[in-house]
């Protein structure tokens, strides 16, 4: 494990659609509710921002999960309304979200970065967000592909890999 980097990961998909598709499932709080949270609220400037327009760099979020009482909050803090999408996420870490079209297909690049070397973090943060990713971006596929949604939202069905 001394060669491990608990700085940062990346994790990649290709999803059958448009790129604009997919930025908006990253943009706007009415599309990364049907695939990532179960309630997304952009604010500009302290006022929400309609859940069918776009967030923008400078813009403040609150998200919530099914099953999960906390509430993440963070800043976007690049949004180039095309192909790249950048938030602070888990604290100071960033989450850049990079799009390429591939034939048929887009790539989706995600990266979590400045990841803290404690122990709390090394297992929270970089193996627990690590894991989370990897299932929504494996759910963000089934949802742009087939509409299915794997997420778990039974509040008697806890602690498994898609809640």
């Amino acid at each position: 494990m001394e060669n491990f980097d608990w700085t940062c990961f990346t994790r990649k998909s290709a999803i059958k659609t448009s790129v604009e598709t997919i930025y908006n499932a990253w943009t706007k709080s009415e599309e990364i509710e049907k695939w990532f949270l179960s309630k997304a609220d952009y604010f500009r400037e302290e006022a929400p921002i309609d859940k069918s327009k776009n967030t923008e760099a400078g813009d403040t979020y609150q998200w919530n999960w099914y099953l999960y009482l906390d509430t993440e909050k963070g800043k976007v803090t690049q949004a180039n309304g095309v192909d790249h999408f950048q938030f602070t996420f888990a604290g100071d870490c960033i989450v850049d979200v990079n799009l390429r079209q591939e034939d048929e297909y887009v790539i989706v690049s995600l990266t979590q970065k400045n990841i803290p070397t404690d122990d709390a973090s090394k297992k929270g943060i970089r193996l627990g967000c690590d894991t989370g990713w990897s299932f929504y971006l494996v759910n963000l596929k089934s949802v742009y592909e087939g509409g299915l949604d794997l997420r778990n939202k039974d509040e008697n069905l806890k602690e498994l890999i898609n809640n």
